[in-house]
């Protein structure tokens, strides 16, 4: 009995000192991460579809007619002049050889004559015919300079067209498709295989036209897919709407971080001009049946509620409207479980 007596007021004892403790301090601070609100031009946006495309996207042809010997594997990633695809060279090599004997004949023609001038000056001077014979022999210098450069200007086609049996890379990329197989007859003008630049990328998209008061140039427009989101710089507006569809076209440039070329995305354009508004991280917004709220953190390390508003929607921000000021610390992270008045620790990084 005295045991049992004991115990009772142990218990009594030890309740009444956490009574006391609770008290005194209250709950235990709690852990938080804060951010600040702020004050920043905002434009009520949309979300148009986009899809990303490559800034490069060839399909290279040969530019001569022969038997394909190499054609780049699907996947070969090459630098800008890299070959790409090779075509027989045989029959223009040979062609080349006979081109460069009929240059060097021209030039020996060509030499002889020159010579052969320079001897009929010097007779002239005491010859009649040997006069006579100068103008002939100028005349058939004159022949033979035109000669050699049609010799010249052949030969120098001919490399021309040796230089195109290599097919090359105008830019850096890879190699998606092949349009032809080794060992194919080819023609002047065929594809052979299609290449596209990863590192140079754009997002297209069409908007309403009554939004394109609303978008200009060098303006950044976020462009998000799944868990990917970026920024997209507007390159250009194209101004000219179908009757169909009342669209205008819209291009924006984009960092290659991800997303793949035909990529689908999601882009926020401005439906009406910029205005100021205090806005808060999504994260920070407490959702709960009798309203949405933010905590403040106070002079005093607690967490004050407050009741607010929602408006335009900017991204990883939303806009708010209620008791809160430009600057004020707004808790994004351990927001919960708090309580009005309880004093928080901000746990910094």
């Amino acid at each position: 009995m005295k045991k049992l007596l004991w115990l009772t007021a142990a218990i009594v004892v030890g309740s009444g000192a956490q009574t006391a403790v609770l008290a005194q301090g209250g709950p235990p601070a709690a852990n938080v991460r804060v951010a600040k609100a702020m004050v920043r031009p905002l434009a009520p946006q949309s979300i148009v579809a986009g899809t990303v495309i490559s800034r490069n996207d060839a399909r290279l042809a040969a530019e001569v007619t022969g038997r394909l010997l190499e054609v780049a594997e699907v996947g070969t990633v090459v630098t800008a002049g890299e070959p790409v695809a090779r075509i027989e060279d045989t029959s223009i090599r040979l062609r080349k050889n006979e081109l460069e004997a009929e240059v060097e004949r021209a030039q020996a023609r060509l030499k002889f004559l020159e010579n052969e001038e320079k001897r009929y000056e010097q007779l002239a001077e005491s010859n009649l015919a040997a006069a006579t014979q100068l103008e002939e022999t100028r005349s058939d210098r004159d022949v033979s300079r035109g000669d050699l450069r049609v010799a010249k200007s052949r030969l120098a086609q001919l490399e021309d067209q040796l230089s195109r049996t290599l097919i090359i890379a105008p830019f850096g990329g890879i190699v998606v498709e092949r349009l032809m197989m080794p060992g194919e007859r080819v023609e002047n003008g065929r594809n052979i295989v299609r290449l596209v630049d990863q590192q140079h990328l754009e997002v297209i998209a069409r908007a309403p036209l009554e939004y394109y008061p609303y978008v200009r140039r060098g303006q950044r427009l976020q462009v998000k897919t799944g868990s990917t989101s970026t920024t997209g710089t507007v390159r250009t507006v194209v101004a000219v709407g179908s009757e169909k569809t009342h669209q205008f076209e819209l291009r924006l440039d984009i960092e290659a971080n991800g997303f793949p070329v035909g990529q689908t995305v999601r882009i926020s354009v401005p439906t009406a001009d910029e205005r100021t508004a205090l806005v808060v991280p999504r994260d920070a917004l407490v959702l709960r049946p009798e309203g949405i709220s933010v905590f403040v953190v106070d002079e005093n390390k607690q967490a004050r509620k407050v009741v607010v508003t929602t408006g335009i929607d900017a991204g990883d921000d939303i806009e708010v409207s209620g008791d809160l000021v430009d600057g004020d610390t707004v808790i994004v992270r351990g927001n919960e479980r708090l309580r009005p008045g309880q004093t928080v620790s901000i746990m910094q990084g």
